[in-house]
């Protein structure tokens, strides 16, 4: 007897839990915080890497998360932050104005020195990709 698409179930991919894909963010990461920053190994790791959850995401081999509804109310107010600095970005890039008025990223390059903190950065940066690649 032949089932509904819509009504069964899959169960979760023994690759698919956190057990499993933490460690390999983890490590992707770590490997990733050693290049370079702005190499063609930095940019090719980012690009392959990008790239792999982006395939993962479209493709059908993860189970999808239920997407919530709707926001809630506290969410606009986040808007007001992440505009200013986009637009604080965006200014302060296209007029170029130097070490008198640096951007937020020149500033993150002294830390971003460091491989452990790249590393860290690395993790969020894949971690946050994940978990737009299952939505």
């Amino acid at each position: 007897m032949d089932h509904p698409r819509e009504l069964t179930v899959e169960a979760p991919r023994a690759w698919d839990r956190p057990i499993v894909s933490v460690p390999v963010l983890v490590c992707l990461s770590l490997v990733g915080g050693q290049l370079p920053s702005f190499s063609a190994q930095a940019n090719l790791y980012t690009l392959g890497t990008g790239g792999a959850l982006i395939w993962i995401g479209l493709s059908n081999r993860v189970p999808r998360r239920a997407a919530p509804r709707r926001l809630p109310r506290g969410a606009v107010w986040w808007l007001l932050p992440v505009t200013v600095f986009g637009v604080f970005e965006g200014v302060t890039f296209v007029l170029a104005v130097g070490d008198e008025f640096p951007t937020f990223s020149r500033l993150a390059d002294p830390l971003l020195e460091d491989h452990l903190v790249r590393s860290a950065a690395w993790f969020g940066w894949l971690s946050a990709f994940w978990g737009l690649a299952r939505r």
